[in-house]
């Protein structure tokens, strides 16, 4: 018998795989979280089916990720980052991921981990929602509007409403799996 899965993870093997996994897991690390919001503001305007596509690539222009190495990228990795095929070609969110990592280390500084300070805004416990279709759940919430202004005013950018709330969801603050999805009961 096929599993009862969100609406939105469709039949496209990959999505299935991301939703069955990842989505809505509760991520504390620091290189996940990071990893996260780097491809949720490339996401920005696309569907998140193309960002998972183009997800081994990201990871392989970006150093997997490496904020520490990412904060340190010149005009001329910039550049590249541009020219490179398989990733999203955005001028202003290539900048923006290389701004993100040097106020992501700023955070850090600042509160031990970004994963204190993310997870700081629900005390550290996911937000289970109860939504029974998908049409019900939110593309953003008060909390996602107050997240995304404390981001921006510490230099984020690519970092609206909608954007920390899908962030949010992927990164298991809160639980907006379906109830008659199988994973609503697992995260």
């Amino acid at each position: 018998m096929e599993k009862a899965r969100c609406k939105w993870a469709g039949n496209d093997p990959l999505y299935m795989e991301y939703h069955d996994t990842e989505w809505g897991v509760p991520i504390y690390d620091d290189e996940s979280l990071f990893e996260f919001l780097i491809l949720e503001t490339f996401q920005a305007g696309l569907s998140w089916i193309t960002i998972l596509r183009k997800r081994e690539n990201f990871r392989e222009a970006l150093d997997n990720f490496e904020y520490k190495k990412i904060a340190k990228y010149d005009s001329k990795k910039f550049h590249e980052l541009f020219q490179t095929a398989g990733i999203i070609r955005n001028k202003l969110k290539i900048k923006a991921t290389i701004s993100n990592a040097i106020a992501f280390l700023s955070i850090q500084q600042e509160f031990g981990s970004f994963s204190k300070y993310i997870w700081g805004f629900i005390d550290g416990k996911p937000i289970n929602n109860s939504c029974k279709i998908n049409s019900e759940v939110p593309a953003n919430t008060e909390l996602s509007d107050v997240i995304s202004k404390d981001l921006k005013k510490r230099g984020f950018k690519f970092v609206g409403s909608t954007v920390i709330y899908a962030f949010m969801q992927a990164t298991g603050m809160i639980n907006d799996h379906t109830t008659d999805c199988f994973r609503y009961d697992q995260v």
